[in-house]
């Protein structure tokens, strides 16, 4: 039997073993996993038989510990053990090696005395302390769901990403339990806000499930749709007695926000004081009825295992985890990931609605319900993905319906602020606003008014693309000439920063034989990815395959998509893969360098060195600059 399972970040390695040392060293037994927890596969056999064998768990909870999976399962479980006996800190000790504590959720462990790392003497005596109280190993409850009234759903087998926000639901739900950190003493309803398909009801479904133990009273499940049909339900349900067996969880599930007041929602709150109320909607325009869980896209590690491994697609639709579950069925399914691709951006029938079988893109602009609303929606449409401003919208409408700009300002304004309400439009770091590549795809398929779109584009073009100085391309073997568009100032600067860039990084300067890190040099690889789409975000420039003479927009698409991608995403999984197996006292590069695949590795990244030196040179030509790096071959 372990005393303590420590539990922590792979990040923070290098800080946890002196605390492990210390912790044995003061005689007690400690279970630490070296290997750690493969990603996207719950809690493993041995961390659960492990955790089952510890008497506490001791998270090291650093502001990388929230971002782990493997780590997020592990408190959760013995968090859970601890709820099962009455107070979850019984099985959960805090180390915060942070300055503050907002990163460390639920909230009664924020609100819990954290042991320091910087005094051993200490931190011994007070984990020693800690466990001297506990009768025996944690008891590891199966996830199971003892009382579910009007349905008991299974597991979401695609629910990925979202633990973060898992903990953020409980927290705010039991904000009270901790109230000279939260400042709170009476329980707040939760709101999860997000677009249609973005997860809502899939991550209220998910806290339900996992956090069950939480209320002994049973878990209430409200269609928002048909609210007083639900509850006249479960009044005739046989034996139903709100609050009788304690706490009890009250969802209500697809608020219609649209059509009711805050003082309508509000009265569909749990009908007792015990109980805890969380709604899912799409409207943000109801702050005052309880705690705000905003939703935003999957990140694109959790996206692309949504839809089964492709990039391309997961970058379409942007984490959007209705269409990255459609299209990885589709892929499961045997249809080819550049044949749905294709269709996704085609015109007709939308692919989305036609894998799901019903109408799921009409749900994602069902909200626009107002011409001015509509008409900025389409505004956003004609620019993306470069972002909107009121100011562009402004323009555009003036010059269309002929009003003056006050006029035309104030149908703007009111349209961004009804689309912001509705989650349809984000904010851009840079100012400005943009669609989710999924709601464009939407709105594609169900505009009520496609001539107002396109007079609207037409206006977009005249009143906000700069005009270009053509130069002439004679084509081979005819005398004759068309028009082609000198490269902008912008695009000679983006250019040159990609030019610069690209010319120091591992793959134009050669790795020399058994030197470097193979990790480092993915690392590198990746950021100039990331370099490469920021350069052409901060010049306005899109990213296009190229079927002509090289453009910024083309050679950026070649070293990202041709280039540089095969290469990281056959050899990333297969490194980390590998570096998940290193002894806990061997040193990483030693450890790199044994690796049998290693030498191949080296031999493929030589191999980037003369695509990346020809798109380099091409940069060059666009920007006038030379490094004197040509290609060779």
């Amino acid at each position: 039997m372990w005393d303590v399972f420590l539990s922590y970040s792979r990040g923070d390695v290098e800080r946890v073993r002196p605390l492990a040392q210390v912790l044995r060293d003061g005689g007690l037994k400690v279970f630490t996993d070296e290997t750690g927890v493969a990603s996207f596969a719950g809690i493993s056999d041995t961390i659960r038989r492990e955790l089952a064998r510890s008497k506490a768990l001791l998270a090291y909870y650093s502001t990388g510990y929230p971002e782990r999976e493997a780590c997020q399962w592990e408190l959760t479980t013995a968090y859970l053990a601890g709820l099962g006996e009455g107070d979850p800190r019984g099985r959960v000790m805090v180390v915060n090696p942070e300055p503050t504590s907002d990163h460390i959720h639920p909230v009664e462990l924020r609100d819990a005395r954290h042991a320091s790392a910087d005094d051993p003497a200490a931190l011994v005596a007070d984990v020693r302390e800690h466990v001297a109280r506990l009768d025996g190993p944690m008891a590891i409850r199966e996830r199971a769901v003892r009382r579910w009234l009007l349905g008991s759903p299974e597991p979401r087998l695609d629910f990925l990403g979202r633990l973060s926000e898992l903990w953020q639901v409980h927290s705010a739900l039991h904000a009270h339990s901790a109230p000279l950190v939260t400042g709170r003493d009476a329980p707040r309803a939760v709101q999860i806000r997000g677009m249609a398909g973005i997860g809502k009801s899939a991550l209220a479904q998910e806290y339900a499930l996992r956090f069950e133990a939480a209320y002994p009273g049973g878990v209430f499940w409200v269609n928002g749709q048909a609210y007083d049909d639900s509850v006249r339900a479960l009044s005739d349900s046989a034996g139903t007695s709100f609050g009788a067996d304690g706490p009890f969880l009250w969802i209500v599930d697809s608020v219609p926000a649209d059509r009711l007041t805050a003082r309508d929602i509000a009265a569909m709150a749990a009908p007792h004081p015990l109980g805890r109320t969380v709604f899912t909607l799409r409207s943000r325009a109801y702050a005052g009825i309880g705690t705000p869980v905003d939703l935003e896209p999957l990140d694109a590690l959790h996206a692309r295992v949504l839809v089964g491994g492709d990039d391309a697609l997961a970058e379409a639709v942007e984490g959007h985890p209705l269409a990255l579950g459609l299209l990885g069925r589709a892929i499961r399914a045997g249809h080819h990931p550049r044949e749905l691709y294709d269709r996704l951006h085609a015109r007709g029938g939308s692919l989305l609605d036609t894998l799901a079988g019903t109408d799921v893109t009409g749900a994602l602009v069902r909200d626009v319900d107002t011409a001015e609303a509509a008409d900025v929606l389409r505004c956003a449409a004609v620019l993306h993905p470069l972002p909107l401003t009121v100011e562009d919208a402004e323009r555009v409408l003036a010059a269309v319906d002929r009003v003056p700009r006050a006029v035309a300002a104030r149908r703007a304004g009111n349209g961004v602020a009804e689309l912001r309400v509705r989650g349809l439009l984000a904010p851009v770091a840079d100012g400005g606003w943009r669609l989710h590549p999924v709601t464009l795809h939407a709105w594609h398929h169900h505009d009520p008014a496609p001539a107002r779109t396109e007079s609207l584009r037409h206006a977009a073009l005249r009143t906000l693309c700069g005009r270009r100085d053509p130069v002439t391309l004679t084509f081979p073997g005819s005398r004759r000439e068309a028009p082609m568009a000198a490269p902008s100032e912008s695009e000679r600067m983006a250019a040159f920063d990609i030019q610069v860039e690209l010319v120091t990084r591992i793959g134009v300067q050669e790795l020399a034989p058994g030197t470097g890190s193979l990790r480092e040099a993915l690392a590198s690889l990746k950021s100039l990815i990331d370099f490469t789409r920021g350069t052409l975000h901060t010049y306005s420039i899109g990213l296009e395959r190229g079927s002509g003479a090289p453009t910024v927009q083309s050679l950026a698409y070649a070293l990202i998509n041709d280039t540089i991608r095969p290469f990281t995403s056959t050899w990333h999984p297969r490194l980390a893969a590998y570096e998940a197996r290193c002894p806990a006292d061997a040193a990483p590069l030693d450890h790199e360098a044994a690796w049998p695949q290693a030498e191949a590795m080296r031999t493929e990244l030589t191999t980037l060195r003369e695509p990346l030196l020809r798109i380099a040179e091409a940069l060059g030509g666009i920007s006038g600059a030379d490094f004197g790096m040509a290609a060779t071959g």
